[in-house]
Formats: C-alpha cells, structure tokens, sequence
C-alpha cells in the first residue's frame, strides 16, 4: 500500500450559510456544480487516488468478482407469471449482463415471443435501464421506458407487438411509469418537475397522436406530495395516487372510460394514511383512521368511497402491524409483522377459513410476490433466511399445497446452509428499548472477540430490513466474516411505533440503537473494535456518518454507499429532488425547533478533529436521490479533520447514478471494492 501517496485537497472556497441568527462556514459549497470542470476533476483526482492505493487489490478483486459470478446461474430465468392470456418470462443468457423480456400465448410450451432484448439495447451506453412495462388490454401494445444516464429521467415509447415495430409515440423526460386504459388506445404516464424531479404529475396520451396534445389530467402542486398512476388488479379502476410521508389521496376512474373524469376517493387529511383494493362491488381500504397506529382493515362500496361510509373488516392490533393485502376472486391474503416477524394470514371470503402460513426461523423474510391474476386459489409467495436460499412457492390456498416452483441456485457446489450458524439477538438501548439483530456466520465460530463482523442497518422511512439471503455474501462468510442486521428504530420492524421513534425529533434513537448494537456484539465477543465494520447507504449512510462522529473508536472500518451526509444544506434547498416530501420524515428546517435538532447531529456539520475509521465512500455522478456533492463534501471535510493516516476513499461512478452500474454483473464490481476493502484491512487474501 503507498501510505506516502500525497491524498488529494480540495480547494477552500468559504460560502456563509445562514439560518436563525447561526451561520454555517461551508468551505466546499463549490462542489454543488456538475456542470464546473474543477468539480469533476476534482471527483477524478479522488478516483485516482482511491485506484493507486488499492492497485495492490486489483487482482484480488478480480477474483472476488469471479468468485462472487461463478455461484450465480448465469442463464437463469423468472419464474413465469401468467396475466390475460400470456406467461410472461423474465430470461438472462450465458455471457450477457442484462435481461431478455419475452412472453408466451396460452402455454408454457407455445412459441417465444421477445418482447425486448435488453442486451442490444444497451450497446453504445454506459448505464442502460428498461422500466415501466405495460401490456394493452388486447395484448397487441406494450409501452417502456428506457433511461440512459441514471438519474431516474426515462423517455417513454411503445411496440407494435404484431409488427414487432416502435411506433413514432415519443415522451421524453418523464417518470418511466405508465399503463393503458381499457381501450386499448389510451396511455396514462406520469411527470416530473424538471429541477426537483418531484413526480406531480399524470399526462394522457392518445395513441398515433403528437405528444404535444397529450392532456394533463392531473397536477399535484404540494410540493410535499408526489405522484404516482396504477391499475386495481380487478382492471376495473384506474388509480391516481398523490402521497407524502403521513398523508395519502386516490383519484380513480372506471378503466373503461378513460376519458371521464377521476374522482377523488376521500379528500386528503393531513396524518389519514390509506391504500385502496377494488374487489366486486366493494373498495378495500388498509388505513392508520381513528389512530389505529399499525393499521386495519375497512371496506366501502365502490360508490361511496368517502372515510364516513367505511366499515371495519379487521380492526386494529397493539402487537401486529397490517403491512399488506392481496386480494384474490375466493381469498383475502394479509402479510402481517408481530414480534419483527412476516406472517402471512389466509382467509375465504366465506369465513370458513382463517390460517396462518408456518415459518420456523426467526431470521427469515416471506411476503407475496406476482400475483396479477385476480381468479386463482394460488397465492405465490417468496421465502429466504440468512442461510436459506430465496424460493418462489405457488401455495394453493383451498388445498394447503405447497409447490416450490424454484429456489436460487448457488453453483460451484461448495455451499451447504447447514454449514452456517443463524441468530437472533436482542440488544437493550440506552432507554431500556430491546432491539434486534439478526445475524449469520460459520459453524465452529469462536466468540473471542477476533472475528471480523460487518454490521449493516438502514433505520429510516419505515423501510423493514428483513434477513435475507444473499450468494455475494458468501465471499465474506467463508472467509471467517460474521454478518449482522441492527433493525434500528426509523424502520418498521417491530411495528408502526418502531418507525415514530426514529423520525423527525426522535431521529437520534436510530443512531444511539446502531450503537447499542455495536456494543452488544463487541460485549458478547462476536468481535472487537479492532475487527468492527459498520455499513449503510443512502440514508443509512447517514447513520454511518452519525456514527462515524459520535463512536468512532467502535470501528476499524466503515462503508457508505451515497450516504445522505449534508442533511442541512439539503434539507434547506427546496431545489433539490426529494427535499420538500422529506419534511415529515426528518422535519422542516425552516422552523427553529427542526433546524436546531437536525443540525445537532447532521454529519457533514458536525465532522471534527478526531481520529475517524478507515472509511470507503461511494457515489453516484448522476444520483438523482443523494447528490454525488453530499459525500465530496463529506470527504474533503473529514480529509481536513481526521487526526491519523487511516483511509479514507471517495470513489465515484462518473457513469451512474442512486442505484449504482447497470448491467446484471456490473453491481458485483462494485461490491467487490467493497469486499476487497474490508479483506484488505483483515489482512485476508482468498
């Protein structure tokens, strides 16, 4: 390693932020300009540093990555799904980094239909990403999205399936998402702003007419709120829906009548949460009314959808949180967490059945997957632990069958689930709250404090991080790794109260919990501060550099993947995607409570001189949810206050952006950096 290497120094250009009578000294403003050539030489000066400090790693990431592709069947399919008439099959070829879309009439033994080959599409792109897929109702159209930056901005087109031809339709600079009505000549889609890419609104599209006549349906102008367009899974309704972080409204119109007018289901009111199921003549509506904190069930005919006409289907439980439902034409499936656990709950429509599907482990997910088609007794399923390969099951609900369509395949022939260990541990927060970690590793570990442990968390939005299998992870497993999942308060493990008591004036719980869970494994001898390695991304990245402040000496090494870092500068700039609909997440700093309480523990504000961890940081040129300056900043901030040589790497993908390389096995690169980073601090080669 060239420890003399002369690391490089961003330029100090100070900007005065001001707020509340407190000003705020940020020396590397400048960096929010992707368009300055200094910016991106700076960003390439950092790639450089980061590839001549680990060019002693390049083979052994080489071999990671090979190592890491060689256990995944490369031509591989999904399981197909059947939908008005088709099975439609998702394929991927020997050699080939992306995906093959195709479709077959009626049979699984009928001719291949390609719907799109995804790797001729790609030619000539550094990212290539298809999204958005539609079929018209008569099967002869299918409309797509395709972006090729990165930031989330696709142009939307559609196919001639009976001719195989792209007609001239063109809409540029839009979300990706749209369906078809009933018609079969209809498009809705949707749109976002042009500066924020807030998503706000819903467009209507004629087919083989000028997009320049296409009609604005609907525009949602709080700037707190987006948009998004679905379709009931009866193909009845059409659905508009406007969202923010504590408040939900639905707009619908009869499919059939594209050209009506949408209605609004029940006007929104700030803190009313609901999401809406059609079934026959009735709405199914799961919702947080009348304070029911981890959600019920109502229903309401589907013409009188307003919040007075609701009645209770199943009411609301102190210890089970209604995450889901999945209506079928005989049964009503609920995917219900009690104890940071999935269950899934079948019941008839006619009372005479009620059970719960049986899961043994308590480091597993399980929730429904593709289930289009509304007249089946078959509910598909998924299912995964930390040591247990993902299945896909086909569950015949009248029946109890139970029919593995297929589980991940781990080639190599090296890999036995039983040859790992799977817990569940409880670690006690500072305010005597018990928090899970769920955690794997080899049989025959010794708890003598050596072991290297990766402990990974996210704790934001109410997102659950349920244990789940993952092949890469091998790689660090077998290699002597334990790996660990700190459910943090900020996510909904353990209930809706979970997520409320890791937001907005409560935020700091979710770092003080990832540092219990650092204690713990440290105190019970799974590992030691010499062998810890924390990770996360996004806004677990922003725990990561919490943590970094405020517990440095807990950790040898840190990872943070676009880490939302600059939360101030952020959170004030209504400019920026995303920032106005976070406001119930984090708060609105431009009211002096909020803005004191988030500048208290925002990362970048408060890096200091101290000695940090040896940190790896990743981003995104063209990052459309956490600006690649957020983690520049971030960097050249620690660069001037880290008070020892330990590394500290930004390495940006000048071609990507939020979610990183496109291309099946572009991501395993990455995660190879990644893993070579923490094998390299251990010492461990392969």
């Amino acid at each position: 390693m060239t420890k003399d290497l002369q690391f490089p120094i961003a330029k100090l250009n100070p900007t005065n932020l001001k707020k509340f009578g407190t000003t705020r000294v940020d020396n590397y403003f400048w960096l929010n300009d992707r368009e300055n050539p200094e910016v991106i030489a700076y960003l390439n000066q950092e790639n450089d540093y980061y590839n001549t400090m680990t060019a002693h790693t390049k083979d052994f990431q080489h071999s990671l990555f090979e190592e890491m592709k060689a256990r995944i069947k490369e031509d591989d399919s999904s399981v197909p799904y059947f939908y008005n008439g088709y099975f439609y099959i998702t394929r991927f070829e020997t050699g080939k980094g992306y995906p093959i879309y195709a479709r077959k009439k009626g049979s699984l033994t009928a001719a291949e239909e390609i719907l799109f080959d995804c790797n001729k599409m790609a030619e000539g792109h550094a990212y290539f990403k298809l999204g958005g897929l539609s079929v018209s109702e008569n099967n002869k159209f299918i409309s797509f999205a395709m972006d090729t930056v990165g930031r989330r901005i696709y142009t939307v087109q559609i196919k001639d399936l009976e001719t195989d031809r792209i007609l001239p339709d063109k809409i540029e600079n839009v979300t990706g998402s749209s369906l078809w009505a009933n018609d079969n000549s209809t498009i809705f889609y949707t749109k976002q702003d042009t500066v924020t890419l807030r998503s706000d609104k819903v467009f209507k599209h004629k087919l083989n007419t000028d997009v320049v006549d296409d009609i604005l349906v609907f525009e949602e102008t709080d700037d707190t709120f987006d948009v998004s367009i679905g379709k009931e899974k009866s193909r009845k309704y059409i659905v508009i829906a406007s969202g923010s972080t504590l408040t939900n409204e639905f707009r619908i119109v009869n499919a059939d009548t594209p050209d009506a007018e949408f209605k609004i289901f029940q006007k929104r009111i700030r803190g009313l949460e609901y999401s809406i199921s059609h079934y026959e003549d009735h709405f199914y509506i799961l919702t947080n009314k009348d304070k029911a904190t981890n959600f019920k069930l109502m229903k309401t005919p589907e013409n009188a959808t307003e919040k007075k006409h609701w009645k209770e289907v199943i009411m609301h439980r102190e210890d089970v949180l209604l995450e889901e439902i999945e209506i079928f034409k005989n049964f009503l499936v609920l995917e219900e967490r009690s104890n940071g656990l999935n269950r899934i709950r079948i019941q008839s429509w006619d009372g005479s059945t009620d059970y719960y599907l049986p899961f043994d482990s308590e480091t597993y997910s399980a929730y429904s997957t593709t289930n289009l088609d509304f007249d089946t007794d078959i509910l598909r399923y998924s299912y995964q632990s930390l040591a247990t390969p993902a299945s896909i099951i086909d569950f015949n609900m009248k029946t109890k069958v139970k029919t593995v369509l297929k589980e991940q395949q781990v080639l190599g022939g090296k890999f036995d689930k039983e040859n790992y260990v799977e817990e569940r541990v409880w670690a006690t927060a500072e305010d005597g709250v018990k928090v899970p970690i769920s955690m794997i590793y080899r049989k025959g570990l010794k708890k003598d404090s050596s072991n290297p442990l990766l402990l990974y968390a996210y704790g934001s939005y109410g997102v659950t991080m349920d244990a789940y299998f993952s092949s890469t992870r091998l790689s660090l497993l077998d290699r002597g790794f334990v790996y660990a999942i700190a459910h943090v308060r900020g996510g909904e493990d353990l209930g809706r109260d979970w997520y409320e008591d890791g937001k907005l004036l409560k935020k700091k719980n979710t770092f003080s919990d990832y540092i219990t869970c650092s204690k713990y494994v440290i105190n019970q001898q799974y590992t030691s501060p010499e062998h810890l390695y924390a990770e996360g991304g996004s806004a677990g990245g922003l725990l990561m550099g919490v943590v970094a402040n405020w517990a440095p000496e807990l950790y040898n090494g840190m990872i943070a993947q676009v880490p939302f870092v600059d939360v101030m500068t952020t959170m004030l700039d209504d400019t920026i995607p995303l920032t106005t609909g976070e406001y119930d997440e984090w708060g609105n700093p431009n009211k002096k409570e909020y803005f004191e309480y988030m500048l208290s523990y925002s990362p970048y504000d408060n890096v200091k001189k101290q000695d940090y961890p040896n940190m790896y940081v990743s981003t995104g040129l063209h990052d459309s949810q956490v600006q690649y300056w957020e983690p520049a900043k971030w960097v050249a901030r620690l660069r001037q206050n880290k008070t020892t040589e330990k590394l500290l790497f930004l390495d940006t993908n000048m071609d990507a952006g939020h979610g990183g390389a496109s291309g099946r096995f572009e991501a395993l690169k990455e995660l190879a950096k990644e893993f070579s980073f923490l094998l390299d601090l251990e010492k461990i080669k392969i």
